[in-house]
């Protein structure tokens, strides 16, 4: 029917003879092309027409609208209010907001849900984001009754979302009533809390409950039967877990050193508030938020200090002037930002490095952000910190402009966005790239939208077992609330992970920063990326800062593991591995351990696909970046699904879960940099035991996997001590050593020491069942030839010396490598069958001797390259193959 109407439109189109007025109805139509669905035949219960009209449009269908664009959206309109919803795929989340931008409210959605879309990269749905604005409120004074226009506001907007969505009923899909719909079935829906909207989202699932969507009250997260994010303190607690890996990485262990503190917010608020209690060590040096300045310039007693914070936090809409100024030490005091001037103190002078008496509240917080400091803790609502290269009107925070600050101009080590757009992307590289230690906020406060994401799939699951008869409805929310703690430990864990895949990714990208651009590439291939967009370098400015070893930084490099996340986790869907019984205990995995005697509820799970690819998706990146997943792929030609279904055996044979958690715990007992080298020695591990699963074991299912190979391999570990060579022997030994003289427990710098020789022991393996050798004596003999032949010898030359190749020459170079290994394991086979390695070498005797008199001639000269091991390895081949 669409392409019937379109040629009619065309056909009449001709006869329209001004360019502009032909402009304006194509427009037009394709607009209404694109209205995917509307409610203007719905009635309300009496008969009579609705008092407000909705359309949800294909957004990417409309050629002019700014990127990004939405994968749907749905605009309302009223007397009472016009809104706007946009979400980036058929399963997405995100908040509503009240907006006061009459003109503009789709250009101030459309920022909130970019930043969004990356935030939900940890969590199952993708990126949505809505706003309302009210057209008739009542005067501001009546405080009430303009806060009651708003919320009546709030609820039609509601209703016109729900007024467009599937429900299910019975578990079959229902179309809502009396409704054009073009598209198919699309029944999630799912709504949180923004700005204006704290309070609401009881209001909005009365409204899911009264009209029977089935989400009932896990439609709008974060109500009375919800986890409340404030009394959890979760997006603090969260931010602090980014902020303690920062001073981490520093030598500093901020929950039993002091550090200094400059903030913004107020104890009253959730983020900020719960923030300054989550270490006994914080000294604030000051803080503001719209009314009061807070300035202790020297803190005194941490303990008394921490205990007057949370007196204000536990008092109800505490402000700064709550502050007992007792405590408050010598020139500081707390100034009300209505005031004309401020007087400044000798302590305050020295503090901010004002020369003037009096100053502008709007002066001195302006300088307080300048002020040295350990931690800048953003906590509240404004854009406080924009790029040198950017003007005011970029940061898009015009009532901040008097105070806002350059990056170049801030003084302080740490960032730690507990809220939203503290810094403009921008602003963030700048500060980054001199130095100073910060993600993004996407990274920073993302625990609050993963509890709310955990609290909507618990009440799915619970849903469903109260129709199967296993829970009782009245037991519900006891049982919700008894999982608080456990769901709030899932969620941190995922902030710790993510900021420690930030590190490893920062360490990579100064060892290929060629890799970050093929996969930028790929990803605007893929037409989900955009660098302008994403403030990210172009080819060119990769090229320059490759020159001068200006590496890609952390908020760049967090923007590519989200975009990275988000593709792996829509490939994953799109393929048949959630579907793998495997990932049963995936599943199982992610819901609290309460859940577990919900099977059956849990197997019939709406979303138990979509869960799955998240968590995989999420572990896969996490354990080393963007960059090993890439490289992986590069070197196996397989595609996401392959390539992470190759990694998630290797994680499994090589027992990563159990290595990565001792590493874990040795945080502040051992420095950072000790344990990212563990973390990078298992990454390349992984890598080469996946590409063995890739390319030996294409067919398999999982479970086929591990079980053909994990006790073999365990059993081929447990012998590499007495089977390997001796300069294998010596090279374990000395990495060993190394890492145990810089504190890592010695039989942990012992296994990460030997985890490059395990994708071997996969060979091994092999051979032994190909033979019927035992795997200790099929090892034995692998590296009793590798050692005759001086192949271990050329094996790590070569990766030393290519490491810092070219990109075409380490791919070439890594296959050769394992050629070779691929060729030792064949003359291991040949050998095994003729008596051993002594048997088979004294066969080869004199050409063994023409081989090592090659090898020796070519490592004669330092240093390898990629053509003197290209020789080596043709050196090989052709001794095998004789």
């Amino acid at each position: 029917a669409g392409a019937g109407l379109r040629e009619k439109i065309e056909e009449s189109l001709r006869d329209v003879a001004a360019l502009a007025d032909d402009q304006v109805l194509r427009r037009l139509a394709d607009l209404i092309l694109a209205v995917q669905r509307t409610n203007f035949y719905q009635e309300d219960a009496a008969g009579k027409p609705l008092s407000f009209i909705s359309l949800k449009i294909a957004s990417r269908e409309l050629a002019d609208l700014p990127e990004p664009k939405p994968f749907r959206e749905i605009f309302m309109s009223s007397p009472k209010v016009e809104g706007i919803h946009l979400r980036f795929g058929p399963v997405a989340r995100g908040g509503l907001r009240w907006s006061d931008r009459a003109a503009d409210y789709r250009t101030e959605v459309l920022g909130l849900v970019k930043a969004q879309q990356v935030k939900n990269a940890v969590i199952v749905p993708v990126g949505s984001k809505g706003g309302f604005y009210p057209k008739q409120l009542p005067d501001r004074s009546d405080r009430n009754a303009w806060f009651e226009g708003g919320r009546d506001a709030y609820k039609e907007f509601i209703t016109s979302l729900l007024g467009l969505t599937d429900n299910l009923v019975d578990g079959a899909v229902t179309h809502p009533a009396d409704t054009v719909v073009w598209d198919g079935e699309d029944p999630y829906l799912v709504v949180a809390a923004d700005k204006g909207t704290a309070t609401f989202s009881d209001t909005a699932n009365a409204i899911s409950l009264e009209k029977g969507h089935w989400l009932g009250d896990a439609f709008a997260s974060g109500g009375s039967a919800g986890y409340d994010h404030k009394k959890m303190g979760i997006t603090a607690r969260g931010g602090w877990e980014a902020v303690k890996r920062h001073f981490r990485e520093m030598g500093t262990d901020i929950q039993a050193e002091p550090f200094t503190v400059i903030g913004v917010g107020d104890m009253s608020g959730d983020v900020f508030g719960n923030g300054m209690l989550l270490s006994p060590e914080i000294r604030l040096v000051a803080a503001f938020n719209h009314m009061h300045i807070f300035v202790d310039p020297a803190p005194g007693d941490p303990k008394k200090n921490l205990a007057e914070r949370q007196r204000m936090f536990d008092l109800p809409q505490s402000t700064w002037a709550d502050y007992n100024t007792k405590l408050i030490s010598r020139g500081g005091g707390v100034f009300d930002r209505s005031a004309k001037s401020i007087r400044l103190s000798a302590e305050i002078k020295a503090l901010t490095g004002l020369a003037k008496d009096a100053v502008t509240p709007d002066e001195l917080i302006h300088a307080l952000l300048k002020t040295s400091a350990d931690l800048l803790w953003f906590g509240g609502i404004g854009t406080y910190v924009k790029a040198g290269s950017e003007t005011n009107a970029d940061a898009g925070d015009r009532a901040n402009d008097a105070i806002r600050v350059n990056a170049r101009d801030l003084h302080v080590k740490v960032i730690g966005e507990g809220a939203n757009l503290g810094l403009t992307q921008a602003a963030r590289i700048e500060f980054a790239l001199a130095g100073g230690h910060i993600n993004t906020d996407a990274i920073d406060n993302s625990a609050g939208v993963d509890s709310s994401d955990h609290e909507v799939n618990i009440k799915i699951l619970a849903a469903e077992a109260i129709r199967l008869g296993t829970l009782k409805a009245v037991d519900r929310d006891p049982l919700l609330a008894s999982m608080t703690d456990e769901v709030a430990a899932h969620v941190l864990r995922h902030n710790y992970d993510q900021t420690a895949a930030l590190t490893l990714a920062e360490t990579m990208a100064q060892n290929d920063h060629e890799a970050l651009e093929r996969l930028m590439v790929q990803l605007e291939e893929r037409g989900v990326l955009n660098r302008a967009l994403e403030g990210l370098p172009d080819t060119g400015e990769m090229k320059v800062r490759s020159e001068h070893a200006h590496w890609m930084t952390r908020p760049e490099l967090a923007v590519l593991l989200a975009w990275s996340k988000i593709t792996l986790f829509d490939d994953l869907v799109a393929s048949d591995l959630p579907d793998d019984p495997y990932f049963a205990s995936v599943l199982k995995g992610y819901f609290p351990h309460p859940i577990d005697e919900f099977g059956e509820a849990m197997a019939n799970h709406r979303l138990k696909r979509e869960i799955i690819a998240t968590v995989v998706a999420n572990r896969s990146l996490d354990m080393g970046g963007p960059i090993p997943l890439l490289r992986l792929k590069e070197v196996t030609g397989a595609d996401n699904a392959r390539a992470v279904h190759g990694l998630e055996a290797a994680r499994a044979v090589l027992d990563f879960d159990d290595f990565r958690k001792q590493v874990d715990g040795l945080d502040n007992a051992i420095g950072a940099d000790v344990q990212t080298e563990l973390r990078l020695e298992a990454a390349a591990a992984l890598h080469e035991a996946s590409v063995w699963f890739i390319q030996s074991m294409p067919h398999a299912t999982l479970t086929e996997m591990v079980e053909r190979t994990h006790a073999p391999l365990s059993a081929f570990i447990a012998a590499l001590p007495s089977i390997h060579s001796p300069f294998a022997a010596a090279r374990i030994e000395r990495a060993a050593r190394a890492l145990a003289k810089r504190g890592a427990p010695e039989e942990l710098a012992r296994w990460a020491s030997a985890m490059s020789h395990f994708s071997q022991g996969l060979m091994v393996i092999e051979v032994a069942e190909r033979t019927g050798a035992d795997v200790a004596e099929a090892g034995g003999c692998f590296y009793q030839i590798g050692d005759a032949l001086r192949l271990d010898r050329m094996r790590a030359s070569a990766r030393e010396g290519l490491a810092k190749a070219g990109f075409w020459d380490r791919v070439a170079g890594r296959r050769l490598v394992s050629e070779m290994v691929r060729l030792q394991a064949k003359a291991t086979e040949e050998a095994l069958g003729q008596g051993g390695a002594e048997a088979w070498l004294a066969t080869h005797a004199d050409r063994r001797k023409d081989l090592l008199a090659t090898l020796a001639a070519l490592s004669k000269e330092k240093g390898w390259s990629f053509a003197k091991f290209a020789l080596s390895a043709d050196a090989v081949r052709q001794f095998m193959a004789e």
